[in-house]
């Protein structure tokens, strides 16, 4: 493996409902490089959303473990869990999940006073072009703009690891494709790894590497010499 920031070896991941045992993982091996821009891709139900869930320190495998920067997951207690995600781990979901009290530079502040080493706060509104909309609330902002806050959010907090759940999945066309190119540019502006998580598979087309996922496997690793920018991306 070149330079992995984060591995998976062998994750699976197992529920019970009722007396029914799903498996969303199974024994799923994958790593992700420094400064990579990774599109994990699959229908729904293919186990994308509990990958990502395993990567962010937000659930613990059945069995296999993560590795981060050399740190096997499996052995930090909760608190130690906690540091991970607050200080590692930058999130981006479908919903935006904005604190609607506060304003965009209130959501982003809120988040960078729980780090230790967060971006400066207007260098982050800028490069998501939120300078002249900061003093809105969230019910001031359109879909996109409330989107781009939660990835200033995310981001301000100079994390290790930016994961994206469907980021676009609430989105236009043209709000998502705005959306993917300014996850790119941050990619490239500030070296963050980027994972995102999609059921569409146009956007595959923009990862240095795709992983497709289908009934809890990684069933195609593809290497992407010339990734698309994300305007010449059509769905």
């Amino acid at each position: 493996m070149e330079n992995p920031i984060i591995y998976a070896e062998n994750l699976t991941k197992e529920y019970t409902q009722g007396e029914v045992k799903i498996r969303a993982l199974r024994e799923v091996s994958l790593d992700i490089r420094l400064g990579e821009f990774v599109v994990i891709v699959g229908p729904s139900g293919s186990g994308k959303s509990t990958l990502l869930n395993l990567l962010g320190g937000m659930d613990v495998p059945t069995a296999g473990r993560v590795i981060y920067r050399g740190q096997d997951l499996n052995t930090l207690n909760e608190s130690e869990l906690t540091a991970y995600r607050r200080n590692e781990i930058g999130f981006v979901f479908q919903l935006y999940n904005l604190m609607s009290a506060l304003t965009a530079r209130e959501n982003i502040e809120l988040a960078t006073e729980l780090v230790p080493n967060p971006l400066p706060i207007d260098e982050v509104l800028a490069q998501m072009g939120l300078s002249e909309r900061q003093e809105h609330f969230p019910s001031q902002l359109s879909g996109g703009e409330q989107q781009r806050v939660a990835i200033a959010r995310a981001l301000a907090k100079n994390p290790g690891l930016l994961l994206c759940d469907e980021p676009t999945g609430a989105l236009d066309y043209e709000t998502g494709i705005r959306i993917l190119s300014q996850l790119r540019d941050l990619n490239e502006a500030y070296g963050t790894t980027v994972v995102i998580i999609t059921h569409n598979l146009a956007v595959a087309d923009m990862g240095d590497r795709v992983f497709r996922m289908r009934s809890g496997r990684i069933i195609e690793v593809r290497e992407n010499p010339d990734p698309l920018p994300a305007e010449r991306i059509v769905w």
